[in-house]
């Protein structure tokens, strides 16, 4: 006789969660019936979704508007949801974004705000909700990292440099919990199409225009998938790997000098 094992089912906190692979995230978990906390700016938006996965997958969500490029917004969210009693068993850090332009003509507060979001928060909030993740002994991280994680990035210097940390930082967390039974996943996508190329000024860039641009539900499957997996780095596309399989490959002298070129490549 066959027993069917009980599924489990999660509450997973997505950052960036309005928009682009951080909505596409939210909407496979509300599919798989997972419960929600979703993370944003816009919390209009975030109450669409709430509602809309409500009806159509009969999942709770909480909703919590929040900049988390503010220093003290990862505490204040980890306050909200430990005073409501609410416990996360999936992380999922999903929010960042980029900016183009030589280092010496950028905005400096633009680059710490970036720095913020993409680095610190991303750190203080693993801190944060370690120890429940631990407790439960079936948690799960999912950062969301990038391709520009493994070269050099002329012309995205402090971008590519923030996701170099959260790639490092991932795959040594996923190493201390190995036996711990948390998972710590690194999605490492390329260009997608989402609202990340024109926030980060990346319109007409050789960085979209030359390669081949995914799609965002496709890379949030891959991610989904290799994070229930286990799997500690999630690189989504043949194109994808291939780049970072030559990137690693490559002397890094050859390979920044490629980065800039195909960065400096502008549309008139």
């Amino acid at each position: 006789m066959t027993t069917t094992q009980p599924k489990t089912t999660y509450t997973a906190l997505i950052t960036g969660a309005s928009a682009g692979i951080g909505y596409e995230l939210a909407t496979l978990f509300a599919q798989h019936g997972h419960n929600l906390v979703l993370v944003a700016r816009s919390e209009e938006k975030l109450q669409d979704m709430a509602l809309q996965f409500a009806i159509k997958y009969k999942v709770y969500t909480k909703v919590i508007a929040a900049d988390l490029s503010q220093s003290d917004a990862p505490a204040k969210v980890f306050a909200q949801l430990k005073t409501d009693g609410t416990a996360v068993d999936v992380l999922v850090n999903n929010a960042g974004f980029g900016y183009y332009g030589a280092f010496r003509e950028t905005d400096l507060q633009r680059e710490l705000d970036m720095i913020q979001l993409n680095i610190v928060a991303l750190t203080e909030l693993c801190k944060l909700f370690l120890e429940q993740l631990r407790k439960g002994h079936h948690g799960k991280i999912l950062n969301v990292s990038s391709t520009a994680a493994f070269p050099p990035g002329p012309l995205m210097a402090v971008y590519y440099a923030s996701k170099a940390y959260v790639q490092s930082f991932t795959e040594a967390l996923a190493t201390e919990l190995q036996d711990e039974g948390v998972t710590v996943t690194a999605l490492c996508p390329g260009p997608t199409e989402t609202k990340f190329k024109e926030a980060a000024n990346l319109e007409g860039s050789g960085l979209f225009a030359s390669q081949f641009i995914a799609d965002a539900k496709a890379v949030a499957e891959e991610g989904y998938e290799g994070m229930m997996a286990g799997e500690v780095v999630v690189i989504p596309g043949i194109q994808n790997k291939l780049t970072v399989l030559a990137t690693r490959l490559m002397p890094r002298s050859i390979t920044r000098q490629l980065v800039k070129k195909v960065q400096g490549k502008r549309n008139t």
